[in-house]
Formats: C-alpha cells, structure tokens, sequence
C-alpha cells in the first residue's frame, strides 16, 4: 500500500471530520487493538473511527510498523534479511555492521543521553543487564532457589560497559562495538522512542484522537474525539494492573511510569528490580517504589524516569522542576505520594 493511500485511509478512519451528516450526528465509536508479541509486552492502540472495518486495517498497519521496529532494536532473536541489534552484539570485536538507519538514529540519540544523565541512561549496560535478567527469571521461575548474579561476574561485566566502545558511522550507517564482550540493550528508551515515531506518523495522516500504549508507555495523540481529555490511570505498585492510585488527565501527552514492582525477584527480604545502578551493577535501593513522567515527548518520559529514580526523590523533583514542559509523580516505599512542580495539575482521585 503507497504513503499517499495509506494516509488517505487513515485519516478518513480515525480523523473526526468528513463523514455523512447521520454519522457526525452519532459521532465516531472506539476501538481498540491489542498486539502480543511485540516488545515482550503487551502493546495496545486505541482510536476513533466511523467504521471497525477501517480501524482493523489501520491498525494492522501500526502492527506491521511496530513489528519493524521489533525485529531492529532485538537483542535476543535473528531475523532473515535483517542486521539488528543482536547482529551488532554478536560481531563485538569485529567489524562494523551495516544497519537500518532508524538503528543508527536510535543509538545517535542514545549518545546524547548518555552525555546528558551523565551515564545514568546507558545503552551499554547490556552485559550486566543479562546477569540479571537470566537471575530474575530464574528467581521468579523458582523463587525458592532465586539468587544473585555472582560478584566477580558483575564486576567483570561492568568492565565491559564504556559507551566509548560504541562507534557510529552516521555517513556509512554502520554500528560497531569495539569491545568484544560489550553488549547494546536499548530498553531504557526503545518504548518510548518507538511511541513517538508512531504518533508521528499517525499525525501526518491526519489523526486527531488515538492512544498507544507500548507495555505502559501512553502517547495520547490529542484528547477524545469531543475535545476533553483522556484519563489514564497510574498503576499502583505492587498491586493488579488495573488497581490505580491516581488518574491523570492530558491531552496529547505521554505518561510513562518506572517502578520497582515489575521484572523484579525478592531475597532475604529485599526486592531485585531491573533499574541498575550503572557504577555499582546493582538495583537501586533508594526508597522510591515508582516514577512517573509527564512530557511532550515518550522518550523524554522513558529517560527522565530513569534518571529521577537514579537520582532518588529530593534531586530527582529538583531535576524535573529545572526542566519546561515535564512534570512527575514520585510515590516511596511508605505508600506517599510526591508531585514535581505542576504535576498535581493533572491528577486526579482514582476512581473518579
């Protein structure tokens, strides 16, 4: 299917204008499509069309773009035909790999973070990442047995963790990783970077009411079809996913929440969690339980959550409030919840 066409089908199916005078009357219906094989999440788009027919192709459309953009940023699986992040990994040490050029946009904005969190966001923390990763799954497989990645292996790994190692040709759209046993993992921002493409491309198509939601990163393309916001509920730790502590109301913004009680293990009494501190390989044992940003942007929310919880909640609300156009939700160990400067404009009590 051509750009033109595509865009043409989108914005007659989820654009709120053009239609027969008995259906603005009605007004256009939700829809929702859910996708379970992407990104080991669960990914799910929400919009506003005339017809279901149409919202079903268009957002098979998104599946399709999403799938390309899960086959690039895999650190785990190969693909035929295409030279991912797990290509770059396994030629560490090697030459440079030519790559898609969303790779390489991907990774050139990474470095920007890096420099910018002063290394709290790093995209080579990948050996030390998989300790823990193979350690969580086996602890949440058998929690009895869970246990920790052995010392001398974290530190090992963290001797493999420079982002100089990472040389990106921009020109040669070529990606090499000098280091043999250094390893990308771009999960601190791929959600995130993913979302706004997507609401890129769905607002070039005239799209003006739509959510995607890529396992807990929300990008809301405007408000609902009457012009109000939409609610988005904030998980409350360590609860169901669908008991919230709080709503949100935006209109064209992203929610993006980092916390402690997802991919996490406990032993002896204290909980394992995926946010690692890059200096020390461990998880961060600083009494924050969850952050949430909101900002313009997804990717901006994807590292700004990460950094705040680096940071713990005095610098981390410092930060936020030093920053325009982004605000957080800070909630502690004890259950109490914290707002950076303006956050408290969007919430609301859960349930209402």
């Amino acid at each position: 299917m051509n750009k033109r066409l595509l865009s043409l089908m989108l914005a007659a199916l989820l654009a709120l204008s053009g239609c027969s005078a008995r259906a603005e009357e009605e007004g256009p219906k939700r829809y929702e499509a859910s996708f379970l094989t992407l990104f080991d999440t669960v990914t799910t788009v929400v919009g506003y069309a005339w017809r279901e027919e149409d919202f079903r192709v268009a957002a098979q459309e998104l599946h399709d773009q999403l799938l390309e953009y899960h086959r690039l940023f895999d650190i785990y699986n190969s693909y035929e035909g295409v030279s991912n992040l797990k290509t770059v990994n396994d030629g560490a040490g090697g030459a440079a790999v030519q790559v898609d050029r969303r790779i390489v946009d991907l990774l050139l904005f990474c470095r920007e973070l890096y420099e910018d969190t002063g290394g709290r966001v790093n995209v080579v923390l990948g050996s030390v990442l998989s300790l823990w990763h193979e350690a969580r799954n086996a602890g949440v497989e058998d929690p009895e047995h869970a246990a920790l990645p052995g010392a001398a292996a974290l530190a090992e790994a963290g001797e493999h963790t420079g982002f100089d190692a990472l040389v990106i040709d921009e020109a040669a759209s070529t990606v090499r990783l000098t280091d043999p046993a250094a390893r990308l993992d771009v999960g601190a921002v791929a959600k995130g970077y993913i979302a706004d493409r997507m609401k890129d491309y769905l607002t070039e198509s005239g799209v003006e009411s739509a959510i995607i939601n890529l396992g807990g990163n929300v990008l809301c393309v405007g408000g609902l079809p009457d012009g109000t916001d939409f609610h988005i509920g904030l998980q409350k730790p360590f609860a169901g996913r669908t008991e919230t502590f709080a709503n949100v109301a935006v209109n064209g913004m992203s929610v993006v929440s980092s916390g402690v009680y997802e991919r996490h293990f406990e032993l002896d009494g204290v909980n394992y969690h995926h946010l690692l501190d890059p200096k020390t390989g461990y998880p961060y044992q600083n009494g924050l339980v969850s952050v949430t940003i909101l900002s313009p942007r997804s990717v901006d929310g994807d590292a700004l959550s990460t950094t705040c919880f680096s940071l713990g909640l005095e610098d981390g609300m410092a930060l936020l409030d030093s920053i325009g156009d982004v605000c957080g939700i800070f909630v502690t160990e004890d259950g109490e919840i914290y707002y950076s400067e303006g956050a408290e404009e969007y919430v609301e009590a859960a349930g209402s």
